[in-house]
C-alpha cells in the first residue's frame, strides 16, 4: 500500500480522536454548568454535590492532559511523516477549503 494512503488513514484516526477529546471536553463542561445550575434552581445548598463536583473537576483535568498529550502526538507524526518522505499535506476530517479538497485529489500523484 503507497505510503501517504497509509499516512492519511493514520491521520484521519489522529483528527478523529482530537475531536473527540475536544467534544468529551465539552460535554464536561456543559454537565458542570447543569450541576451548578441543578443545585441552584433544587435551592440546594452549596455542600450538596461537591464531592461530585470536584471529581467533575479532576475529569476535565484529565482531559485537558489527554488534550495536550494529543496535541503532542500530532506535532510527533508530523516529523514522523517528514522522516518517511511523505511531503504532501494531509486534509483530516475538519472543513475543507477548495484548496484542500484539490490538494486531496492529487495525493495519488504525488505518492
Amino acid at each position: 500500500m503507497e505510503k501517504v494512503f497509509v499516512a492519511q488513514r493514520v491521520a484521519n484516526k489522529l483528527w478523529a480522536t482530537e475531536n473527540a477529546v475536544d467534544g468529551a471536553m465539552v460535554q464536561a463542561a456543559e454537565l458542570m454548568a447543569d450541576l451548578l445550575k441543578a443545585r441552584k434552581d433544587l435551592g440546594l445548598s452549596a455542600v450538596v454535590g461537591d464531592k461530585a463536583s470536584a471529581k467533575l473537576v479532576e475529569a476535565l483535568a484529565a482531559l485537558g492532559e489527554a488534550r495536550s498529550a494529543m496535541v503532542d502526538m500530532h506535532n510527533e507524526l508530523s516529523e514522523v511523516k517528514l522522516r518517511v518522505g511523505i511531503r504532501t499535506k494531509l486534509v483530516g476530517v475538519e472543513e475543507k477549503t477548495e484548496e484542500d479538497i484539490k490538494t486531496l485529489g492529487s495525493l495519488r500523484g504525488v505518492a
